[in-house]
């Protein structure tokens, strides 16, 4: 099973959807804000994103970008994010975004209890959390067994035929070209049916 995806933000402007989806994007992963609330840092294009994708059919998931630097903050932010995200439905799942340079002075289980704080004030409200991280990241700066055996892994991991170890979703480029968006796009894989994962349990919205 594998499904053909993209992730945007504000830098992809002026999407056409429907282009998209007739040149074979399956789901679009939208990034909704980032760190803690802020009028400036809702993402300017997500409310367009969202309809426009909606509209064309396109499954959706979103994505919130991190700053957090301790469990409380992380909680924060993941408030931030379930406002931003309210009265929509999203048939992939809810996510949180590691990867900031910032947060490399933590310890590695400081920022594994982050990403858990997130996770769960996202699950708790009844969304499907999941993280992104890099292979870096994973391999060498969070506690990676014990975030895998607890939600689904988004991976960056370009340059290679696949990825090296299991995830939900596969982040295999940001060089794509799509019809519908100028520039470059990143290009995703998803190995789960998340939309019937959503629906039978009653999660997202749904």
């Amino acid at each position: 099973m594998k499904f053909n995806g993209i992730d945007v933000s504000k830098w992809n402007v002026n999407i056409n959807w429907q282009k998209s989806k007739n040149n074979g994007v399956e789901f679009a992963i939208i990034r909704s804000g980032w760190g803690k609330e802020s009028p400036n840092q809702k993402d300017k294009f997500f409310e367009q994103n969202y309809a426009g994708a909606k509209s064309a059919g396109i499954c959706i998931g979103s994505y919130h970008y991190s700053y957090a630097d301790s469990a409380n903050d992380a909680v924060l932010e993941a408030e931030f994010c379930l406002k931003n995200i309210a009265n929509k439905q999203f048939e992939y799942p809810i996510i949180f975004d590691i990867e900031d340079r910032t947060m490399l002075a933590l310890t590695n289980r400081q920022k594994t209890n982050i990403c858990k704080a997130f996770c769960e004030k996202i699950e708790d409200s009844g969304y499907y959390a999941m993280i992104y991280m890099n292979l870096n990241w994973l391999q060498n700066y969070l506690n990676k067994d014990e975030l895998l055996n607890e939600f689904d892994l988004w991976l960056a991991q370009w340059n290679t035929t696949k990825p090296s170890i299991n995830c939900g979703i596969w982040q295999k480029s940001d060089q794509g070209k799509i019809d519908g968006i100028s520039g470059n796009v990143d290009l995703n894989e998803s190995y789960k049916d998340y939309p019937q994962i959503m629906k039978t349990n009653g999660l997202n919205g749904f």
